[in-house]
């Protein structure tokens, strides 16, 4: 009996052992902005669906205070990862914070220009005079909008720029004191929905803007690559449903986030959005990579407008190893 007892015991501490070993790794993954936000479908897919798991991964979403602060508690290693933009580290990565993109969600750029029909403009060229709307004057929807004001030969002084936030920039242009806006697709929607007729334009027909990127610390790089590796091809891959079945991404997506209860036929509309302006892959760019060339371009636009004091080298601006 006594053997058996040992026996047993020896067993169930093999078990515990073999279970603590192949237990989930955790991750702490820090938004810029609020989590239920259509922009972060991917995410919350990835979750619901069971990708992240399926890497063995243990997910744990958190908010930050905007994207200067994600990259800031990412340097940190306050959180495993992150959000941005494409160009985020070109940004932070001048003032001394470690940190690069390593999944790009898309082949187009986020950030769409839009305008009132009503209001006379036909494209970016017509901006003189407008009064337009932008997130904030740190945030890449105004960066982006300076680029394109330089490609059609306008500064910042030419156009009444106003930074008012998501909610500003809908209800503004709704009742007609904002001409347009440098926004991203579900503020278009929501415009929209309230009868305004709209035209628009992606900002990378005219500036080489990027889409959002996952970013990650060096340090986090070089000892946790696998963790790196599976979370990113777990978007990826939660990507990839959207594209294929916009509308049965949208019923998954509102399963799993109750603030959109009863918002399928407009979550699917900003998952077409999504689909058609912003993941399809680049020219010999596969989905989830960078393209050095786009980086160096917007890097050099942003030295030259003294958005950024130093140009760093491009190749510590990203990574596409983890990329599958």
């Amino acid at each position: 009996m006594k053997k058996l007892l040992m026996k047993t015991a020896a067993a169930a501490a093999i078990a515990v052992s073999a279970t603590a070993a192949f237990a989930a790794e955790k991750v702490t993954y820090l938004f810029p902005a609020p989590d239920f936000l259509p922009a972060f479908a991917p995410f919350q897919l990835a979750l619901g669906k069971g990708y992240f798991a399926d890497a063995d991964l243990d997910v744990t979403f958190q908010v930050g205070k905007g994207g200067a602060d994600v990259a800031t508690q990412v340097a940190l290693g306050n959180a495993d990862l992150g959000g941005g933009i494409g160009d985020t580290p070109i940004i932070v990565r001048a003032n001394g914070l470690e940190i690069r993109g390593v999944g790009l969600l898309g082949g187009r750029g986020l950030t769409q220009l839009a305008w009132r029909k009503d209001s006379g403009i036909t494209g970016p060229e017509d901006f003189k005079g407008k009064s337009i709307g932008v997130l904030a004057f740190q945030d890449t929807t105004y960066y982006n909008l300076l680029g394109v004001l330089a490609s059609v030969g306008l500064t910042k002084d030419d156009v009444d720029i106003q930074a008012v936030g998501p909610g500003g920039i809908i209800q503004l242009t709704i009742a007609g004191k904002l001409d347009g806006m440098s926004g991203v697709p579900e503020w278009i929607g929501a415009i929209q929905g309230a009868g305004v007729e709209m035209d628009q334009v992606p900002v990378d027909t005219v500036f080489p803007a990027m889409a959002q990127a996952i970013i990650a610390s060096d340090e986090t790089i070089e000892e946790r690559p696998e963790v790196v590796s599976g979370f990113v091809n777990a978007v990826l891959k939660a990507i990839g449903d959207i594209t294929s079945d916009p509308a049965q991404a949208a019923k998954d997506y509102v399963s799993y986030v109750p603030q959109h209860e009863g918002k399928e036929a407009e979550i699917e509309a900003v998952m077409r959005a999504y689909a058609n302006l912003i993941y399809p892959e680049g020219q010999d760019q596969p989905l989830g990579t960078f393209d050095p060339e786009r980086i160096a371009a917007v890097q050099k636009f942003y030295v030259d407008s003294g958005i950024v004091q130093t140009a760093v080298p491009v190749e510590d601006l990203y990574t596409n190893d983890f990329v599958q």
